[in-house]
């Protein structure tokens, strides 16, 4: 069996884009497909696999797969990269429209360029901040706001925002410092966490920028989060780091979004998604 696909990238959160409004797979494939796609050495090598397939609910509808195989229910890079597929390839061929994913619906502007799209702006919806959204243990109506955390011997300060996906938010002074290697997957498995987590760390540059690293729950170290860009915005807004209704510039490691949390309670992310390459997997 030979499967398309296309691999993009949003500054450098690279995953494999299977269409499926033309090709068919099974429930059962999807996770050691993940896996095997994913593999550097074996596969093609990725974050993971995204499938982009019909929605009764949206214009279109998309689930993404980490590398380890495990199910994520949204990814801001992946939402990206999906309107500019389905933009680019003429499966929508209109500049606004909704994506359905696992955590809800995603509203979407395109600013195209000769015919193409440029820069995607997404509605990542409201955030949530208790414990019961985090699938936390402790109390499930409890917000998480620069609490004292634990790990390895190390107590750091953590806020908690869930956007899609869980973030434990850090803030640090030099983000050349932050302990993402040492501490990352510690975190990200720490027993708190029924489900695991997102780690990211930041630092302040100003109340309208900031420095941002990630480790992705499923995946390790990547380039860059969107949903965690989001987050670390939010939890910056509400340690009074930073300022609602207001853009703010954020620096990842594979380059930047501009994030803003409005006075109405929705999070909007703005930034580019690249196509990559075209290929046949056989399997």
């Amino acid at each position: 069996m030979h499967i398309p696909f296309t691999k993009m990238h949003g500054l450098g959160n690279n995953y494999i884009y299977i269409n499926l409004f033309d090709t068919e797979l099974q429930e059962e494939q999807l996770v050691p497909l993940a896996i095997a796609m994913s593999d550097v050495k074996r596969g093609i090598g990725s974050d993971g696999i995204v499938l982009i397939h019909p929605s009764d609910e949206g214009h279109c509808g998309m689930r993404i797969f980490n590398k380890d195989g495990s199910e994520a229910t949204n990814c801001g890079n992946a939402l990206r990269c999906v309107a500019k597929f389905v933009y680019d390839r003429g499966i929508l061929p209109y500049e606004q429209f909704i994506i359905a994913t696992k955590s809800g619906l995603n509203y979407v502007q395109v600013t195209a360029q000769h015919g193409l799209a440029s820069t995607i702006t997404i509605n990542m919806g409201k955030p949530a901040f208790d414990r019961a959204a985090m699938n936390m243990k402790g109390e499930p109506s409890a917000h998480v706001i620069n609490e004292p955390f634990v790990v390895e011997g190390h107590t750091l300060h953590m806020t908690n925002v869930f956007l899609g996906n869980p973030h434990a938010v850090f803030f640090v002074e030099r983000i050349e410092e932050a302990p993402l290697h040492t501490l990352g997957r510690q975190i990200e498995t720490h027993d708190v966490f029924l489900q695991r987590t997102n780690v990211e760390f930041i630092e302040i540059v100003s109340d309208t920028e900031m420095h941002f690293r990630v480790w992705e729950r499923g995946s390790g170290v990547t380039e860059a989060c969107g949903t965690g860009a989001c987050g670390a915005v939010v939890a910056a807004v509400m340690n009074g780091k930073c300022k609602r209704g207001e853009d703010v510039l954020v620096h990842l490691a594979g380059g930047d979004l501009t994030i803003k949390w409005d006075d109405d309670g929705d999070v909007w992310m703005t930034g580019p998604a690249e196509f990559i390459a075209d290929g046949l997997f056989f399997t």
